[in-house]
């Protein structure tokens, strides 16, 4: 099984939005999602679409797909971007059978030369739900570094609850990637 990793597309916009829309709302709350806090499908579109024709300069959203033999089986995006200094990354692998083998840690692993040569980053930030075990599992397999549990609202679609804060910076970057 071949899996790779690329940028999304225009068309990739449904398949993004329909992971959210058509999840169980218990699935969603344990990955620390508000049901109440999403936005229509014709909003969540408008939203994405704005962003893949603005310069990277100027993108406060940027979408990874992770596929298996070239079929999508999750997503990586980058949010807060502030272009040569950071970025929050966020983790979803859609399909039940495609967790818990390691396939994460291949899809974060290889999402990171697109993040940080693209935005010229010199800090990737994840805040994933610290009850949420598997993307905190992976972030330390990947090499993020532990830097503290906090309570917030990590994004837009969340409820207050704690995260782990978890970093990976360009030097780390580029001692693995040379």
């Amino acid at each position: 099984m071949h899996r790779n990793v690329r940028e999304a597309r225009k068309d990739d916009i449904e398949l993004i939005v329909d992971y959210f829309l058509n999840s169980t709302p218990e699935y969603l709350e344990g990955r620390g999602v508000d049901i109440n806090k999403l936005p229509t499908k014709e909003e969540w579109y408008e939203i994405l679409l704005t962003q893949f024709d603005l310069p990277v300069k100027s993108k406060n959203l940027f979408y990874l797909i992770w596929q298996f033999d070239d079929f999508p089986v999750g997503h990586s995006h980058i949010n807060d971007i502030i272009f040569g200094e950071e970025a929050y990354m966020h983790l979803h692998l859609w399909h039940s059978s495609a967790r818990q083998k390691g396939n994460g840690t291949f899809f974060v692993k290889e999402s990171l030369p697109y993040y940080f040569n693209t935005f010229k980053l010199k800090h990737l930030f994840c805040q994933p739900y610290a009850l949420n075990p598997a993307p905190n599992k992976t972030l330390e397999r990947v090499g993020f570094q532990f830097v503290k549990r906090y309570e917030t609202i990590p994004s837009w679609i969340n409820f207050k609850q704690y995260v782990n804060l978890w970093e990976f910076t360009d030097s780390e970057f580029l001692l693995g990637h040379n």
